[in-house]
């Protein structure tokens, strides 16, 4: 078995089942708050990717999301001392994250508002870029994404919030409880109302 040295060079990615580091979130956080760079990077490097994706599934705006990421990444660097082993890691980030796409939400629902005041007083056309995918089944395959996208986005945001956390982050119940501070019942129930809409709204995909 691999000695753990001072150094965080010796961290190997994950195994071949897919889930064990050398060092645990919380061990690389001991060591971050202990002043090891490294140990910041290390995290950055595990969570950057997930982070990205639960936010652009959020907010879907690619650009917005990395500065969002960014943003909390900063964070975390800059409160590295408020982060108690109490709580698992993953759970403590997560909701730093979404506290901040939530600001951004907020801030997207007001420009949109405030887009569709200027629009009204304008009635001057605009042209829609759009992408052009080469082949029928890109074509498909990007109409049915956007299907999906437009069916969890017009969810509630209670629910929209749950399943993007469960079914594509895969966060535990627990987690996911902890992170938008509701019990684990009503993260369930909100999880499987969630379900239950999207089954409504898609059900045309199967046919």
């Amino acid at each position: 078995m691999m000695n753990q040295t001072s150094s965080i060079s010796s961290i190997m990615p994950l195994d071949k089942a897919g889930n064990n580091y050398v060092y645990s979130d919380e061990q690389l956080m001991a060591r971050f708050q202990k002043g090891d760079e490294n140990a910041y990077i290390e995290l950055v490097n595990r969570y950057r990717d997930r982070l990205l994706n639960f936010i652009y599934n959020y907010i879907g705006d690619f650009e917005i999301s990395e500065d969002i990421v960014q943003d909390t990444m900063v964070k975390l660097y800059q409160k590295k001392h408020y982060y108690r082993e109490i709580a698992k890691f993953s759970t403590w980030l997560y909701t730093i994250a979404k506290n901040l796409a939530n600001t951004e939400f907020r801030k997207k629902k007001q420009r949109k508002i405030t887009l569709l005041s200027q629009i009204s007083r304008d009635d001057k056309p605009y042209d829609i870029p759009a992408d052009q995918p080469d082949t029928d089944q890109e074509i498909q395959s990007d109409i049915t994404n956007k299907i999906i996208r437009k069916a969890i986005d017009e969810l509630p945001e209670k629910f929209k919030t749950v399943i993007l956390l469960r079914d594509i982050q895969e966060l535990s119940y627990e987690e996911i409880s902890s992170i938008i501070e509701v019990p684990i019942g009503t993260v369930k129930s909100r999880i499987n109302r969630a379900r239950l809409q999207l089954q409504v709204e898609l059900k045309h995909l199967r046919t």
